[in-house]
């Protein structure tokens, strides 16, 4: 994994990664993590990449040898509110903001980078680059697997913990025959042509 970086002089540097942008239900969830180079964590990779299994022994790995690790959301209130664009910028800014450590350089998946009180640098393709943003990318899909999981055992009929709120044909068949729950992001097209013709 390497990618060249803009800020060469740091030494803390955080990686920030976002989950759950295309979900029609729950929070947009992200992740920064601050890595120990004294304790490095082996067969860091995109999140998507990895099997469930695998993705659940690097969160506890990540979690346990991180120098600091935080992770941020926007809910779907705020989502419907701002749209899911600010919403993910906005929740980047609160994993960063919750780092116990303070990075002196922030290094985020994508194009675009959150305003935030230290340099940063976007990296295209940055959660299968740098090992930082693949730590945070790991840490924010199981994070919200979890919460999809949890989500399912209130509202079974949906089969939240199978697609994780993604816009599946099942999960459509069940919107319309079920309508939207609280939790459902209403600005979302599907969902809201549900609650148009209820």
């Amino acid at each position: 994994m390497t990618a060249t970086f803009i800020y060469p002089a740091a030494t803390l540097i955080a990686g920030v990664d976002e989950v759950g942008r295309g979900p029609l239900v729950g929070a947009v969830v992200t992740a920064a993590v601050i890595l120990d180079p004294a304790r490095p964590v082996l067969g860091l990779a995109d999140s998507k990449k990895l099997s469930e299994k695998r993705r659940e022994a690097l969160y506890v790995e990540i979690t346990r040898c991180a120098l600091a690790w935080s992770v941020g959301r926007a809910e779907a209130s705020e989502i419907d509110s701002i749209n899911i664009y600010q919403a993910t910028l906005l929740a980047m800014q609160r994993a960063v903001a919750g780092l116990a450590v303070v990075p002196d350089f922030v290094l985020v998946d994508g194009n675009r980078c959150p305003l935030l009180p230290m340099p940063s640098q976007a990296i295209v393709k940055g959660d299968s680059r740098v090992a930082e943003i693949s730590a945070a990318s790991i840490i924010a899909k199981v994070t919200r697997d979890r919460e999809m999981a949890a989500l399912h055992l209130q509202f079974p009929e949906y089969g939240f913990a199978q697609h994780k709120g993604y816009p599946t044909a099942f999960h459509l068949e069940k919107l319309a025959l079920h309508g939207a729950t609280v939790h459902h992001r209403r600005s979302f097209a599907p969902v809201r042509r549900v609650l148009e013709l209820a």
